[in-house]
C-alpha cells in the first residue's frame, strides 16, 4: 500500500515524531512516503534525523522527504497534517503580554480570549494559502488533518473559504475520558462515553458502565478526588453549575468562560500551580520556550536515546493515525472530530465547526446526528461561537471592525476590560503583529496614526496572577530529565513561524 502524507509545520518536536509512529505502526502502512516541510532548516532538519533515525531502528526502508518548499511537501499527497504555529513564539509571547497590559489574564491564549482571536486572525490567512497549494498540486479530494489552534476557526475557514476538505483534531475529549474513569476507579476501555460540544468546551453528555449512566455521579466523585478537587477547581465547578464535565483542562478553560480569571485577587483560588496546565499565567508560552531552547541544547543526547518502537502497544489516542488507517483499510474507528455542523448538533449553528462522535471506514467519516445538547452547555458553546464568527470573517475580509466586536463578544475579555480599553488593545495588537497581518494593512496605517495623535489609555506592567519565571538553560542543564520530559511533552510548542 503506497500513498503520501505531507507533514506542515514538521519542525514541531514531540507532536511530528509521535504521529509518524503513530501512523507507522500500522502493519499495512510499510511503504507510504512521508514529506515534511517547515520554513525553519535548522528544526526541519534536527526533527527529521530523529524521526529517519526512528525508521531505520524498526527495519524499515522509508525515505522522509524534508523540504523547505511547501508545494513541494504537497504534491501528490492523500493526507496532510497540520502542526504548525504561525508567527511562533515571537507573537505568541504578544498574545500573552499585550492582553496582560490590560488585565486580561490567560493561561495559554491559542483558542479563545485575546490571544486565541489574534493567533486565528495569523493562521486563518497562511491556511488559506496552504489550501491553494492543496487545491493545485495535491492529489485530487485529499483530506486535511488540521492540529493547529484555534482549531475550529481554522477548520472552519479552510472548510467554508479554503475549498479543502479538513476534519479538526485534539486529544482533549481522550485526556477528560482518563480522568472519568479515574474517578469512577474503573478502566477507560470499560467507560463508554459521548461528548458533544466544540473544540476545548466539548461536554461528556453520556458517561455509560456496562449500560448504567454515571453522569450524575461524577460531581461527587471528582469533589472527593484528591488529586482532581485541588487541580481541576474550574471544571468541578462548571460541572456543578452547568452539570457536566467539560473536555478541556482547567487552564484551559478558566479563559474561555467570564467567571474564574477576571479578578486579579481571585485567580489563584481557581488554579494550582503544580503543572502549567492547571491555569499559571502563561503556563504554555513558558513550557513552549522552554522546550524550544532545550531541544536544541539536547538534540545530541535525544539521538542516544532508544528510537520509538512502531508496535501497536507503543502507539497513542492521537485520532490522526486511525482515521487514515480506517479509511485506507477500512477497519472502523470511531473517535470525536471538529467538522462542520450540518444538523449533527441541533441547537448550535450549523454554520459552526463542532465536535462530537463520528465513525470512519473506507467509505468515509460519518457523523452521527447527537440532537440538542443541554441548554445551559449550548448556551456556553454559543458564547464562543460567535466569537469564533467574528474572528473567521474578520481574518477572511481584513475587516477591524468585525475583530474588535470579536474581542468585545468574548466572555473573558468583555469581562476585564471597557469598550474603549478593547479598541486600544487591538491596536496594539495588530501594531505589534503586522508581518503576519497583510489583510489588514490599511487598518494598522490607521491605528499607528491613533497611536502618535491620541491620549492613550492608562495600562500597566503587569505578570500575571500566577506567573512562573521561564527557566533558562543552564537552569535547564540541572534536571535534564525534567527537561527532555517537557520538550517532548510540550507537543506543538514548536510550531514554526510564517514566512515573513
Amino acid at each position: 500500500m503506497s500513498f503520501k502524507i505531507a507533514f506542515i509545520g514538521a519542525g514541531s518536536i514531540g507532536f511530528t515524531r509521535a504521529l509518524l509512529r503513530d501512523i507507522l505502526a500500522v502493519s499495512a502502512f510499510k511503504e507510504i512516503e512521508i514529506a515534511f516541510t517547515d520554513i525553519d532548516a535548522n528544526n526541519l532538519s534536527m526533527v527529521t534525523e530523529l524521526c529517519q533515525r526512528d525508521i531505520y531502528e524498526n527495519g524499515l526502508s522509508i525515505e522522509i522527504q524534508p523540504t523547505l518548499d511547501r508545494r513541494e511537501a504537497l504534491k501528490d499527497a492523500r493526507y496532510i497534517i497540520s502542526v504548525f504555529r504561525i508567527g511562533g513564539l515571537e507573537a505568541f509571547e504578544q498574545d500573552i503580554n499585550i492582553p496582560l497590559r490590560y488585565g486580561v489574564d490567560q493561561c495559554v491564549g491559542d483558542t479563545l480570549s485575546a490571544g486565541g482571536i489574534m493567533y486565528g486572525q495569523r493562521g486563518i490567512h497562511e491556511m488559506l494559502e496552504i489550501c491553494k497549494d492543496i487545491r493545485e498540486v495535491a492529489e485530487p479530494d485529499c483530506l486535511l488533518l488540521n492540529y493547529a489552534n484555534p482549531m475550529a476557526m481554522l477548520t472552519w475557514a479552510c472548510n467554508t473559504y479554503g475549498g479543502v476538505r479538513t476534519v479538526g483534531l485534539c486529544h482533549g475529549v481522550q485526556g477528560g475520558h482518563r480522568q472519568i474513569a479515574d474517578v469512577l476507579e474503573l478502566e477507560q476501555k470499560d467507560v463508554d462515553i459521548v461528548c458533544a460540544g466544540i473544540n476545548h468546551q466539548t461536554w461528556y453528555i453520556q458517561v455509560n458502565h456496562k449500560g448504567e449512566d454515571l453522569t450524575d455521579k461524577l460531581l461527587e466523585v471528582f469533589e472527593k478526588h484528591p488529586e482532581y478537587s485541588k487541580t481541576e477547581k474550574v471544571r468541578i465547578d462548571m460541572l456543578r453549575r452547568f452539570g457536566y464535565y467539560s473536555t478541556e483542562s482547567n487552564g484551559h478553560l478558566s479563559e474561555y468562560v467570564p467567571w474564574y480569571r477576571k479578578r486579579i485577587e481571585e485567580i489563584t483560588d481557581w488554579i494550582d500551580l503544580g503543572t502549567w496546565i492547571n491555569g499559571e499565567t502563561g503556563g504554555y508560552l513558558r513550557v513552549c520556550t522552554e522546550g524550544r531552547n532545550w531541544f536544541k541544547e539536547d538534540f545530541p543526547n535525544w539521538m542516544k536515546e532508544p528510537a520509538y518502537r512502531y508496535t501497536e502497544e507503543e502507539r497513542g489516542q492521537e485520532h490522526g493515525s486511525y482515521i487514515i488507517e480506517a479509511l485506507e483499510t477500512g477497519r472502523t474507528y470511531r473517535g470525536h472530530f471538529n467538522t462542520m455542523n450540518h444538523g449533527i448538533i441541533q441547537n448550535l449553528p450549523q454554520d459552526a465547526v463542532i465536535e462530537a462522535p463520528g465513525y470512519v471506514d473506507r467509505n468515509g467519516i460519518s457523523m452521527p446526528i447527537v440532537g440538542d445538547l443541554p441548554l445551559g452547555c449550548a448556551a456556553v458553546c454559543q458564547a464562543s461561537i460567535s466569537v469564533q464568527r467574528l474572528a473567521v470573517e474578520a481574518a477572511i475580509t481584513g475587516d477591524d471592525q468585525l475583530l474588535r466586536q470579536a474581542f468585545m463578544m468574548d466572555p473573558l475579555v468583555g469581562a476585564v476590560c471597557t469598550p474603549p480599553e478593547i479598541w486600544q488593545m487591538v491596536d496594539d495588537m495588530l501594531i505589534a503583529q503586522e508581518k503576519w497581518l497583510p489583510q489588514y494593512e490599511q487598518s494598522i496605517i490607521k491605528a499607528k496614526e491613533r497611536q502618535k495623535r491620541e491620549d492613550r489609555l492608562p495600562t500597566k506592567e503587569y505578570t500575571g496572577a500566577a506567573r512562573l519565571k521561564t527557566k533558562t538553560v543552564e537552569e535547564m542543564r540541572a534536571n535534564r530529565e525534567e527537561a527532555s520530559k517537557n520538550a517532548k511533552e510540550a507537543d506543538k510548542a514548536l510550531e514554526r513561524p510564517a514566512k515573513t
